[in-house]
């Protein structure tokens, strides 16, 4: 008799153990989302500034301005959205402001701007943010799904509907190809 019940009581310890580790795995992809988010902010909001700062050395490049404005726009109305639906938002947003320093090249007075300058460093220091957040974010996300999907936790997972996360991904190929480089 106590043989079952010590039998039971382990089970019983061992599911509450599964089942706090996906409870602190989750925990730890709502942290991981939540540091992304705060990064897009403000990555999002240092955009207007570096747009005033370009205006005025760029009058012809209008559609330039127009295309980081309109992404810019996009990203925030994905706010809410899936990490796949804001991975794509935040692409676009990538592209268009990788778009805008390249046209700044060739403005020489605009390489030169103190204010340009610092626009670029912050905006890179932001983008270097962004990338080690996505890291610790998809970390965490890998190590729900595996508790989610391994037995026996996927047993608790799926009787306490805990679901797969999505990882937060580069939506466009290209930028994860490696640069060719030619001397």
């Amino acid at each position: 008799m106590w043989i079952i019940l010590a039998v039971v009581v382990v089970a019983v310890v061992y599911a509450i153990s599964i089942y706090n580790s996906l409870v602190k795995n989750r925990q730890l992809v709502q942290e991981g989302w939540s540091g992304i988010d705060v990064q897009l902010k403000r990555r999002t909001d240092l955009i207007p500034n570096l747009m005033e700062a370009v205006k005025g050395y760029m009058s012809h490049e209008r559609d330039t301005l127009q295309a980081v404005t309109d992404a810019r726009v996009n990203a925030q109305s994905a706010a809410n959205a899936s990490p796949e639906e804001r991975a794509k938002a935040e692409g676009a947003l990538s592209g268009a402001l990788g778009r805008l320093i390249a046209v700044a090249e060739a403005y020489p007075d605009l390489k030169a701007s103190t204010n340009f300058l610092e626009f670029q460093q912050a905006l890179q220091t932001i983008e270097d943010e962004i990338q080690l957040s996505r890291r610790y974010y998809n970390g965490a996300v890998r190590n729900l799904n595996t508790t989610v999907e391994s037995f026996p936790s996927n047993l608790i997972a799926n009787n306490f509907k805990f679901e797969k996360a999505e990882y937060f991904e580069l939506e466009n190929p290209a930028d994860r190809a490696v640069p060719t480089v030619k001397f």
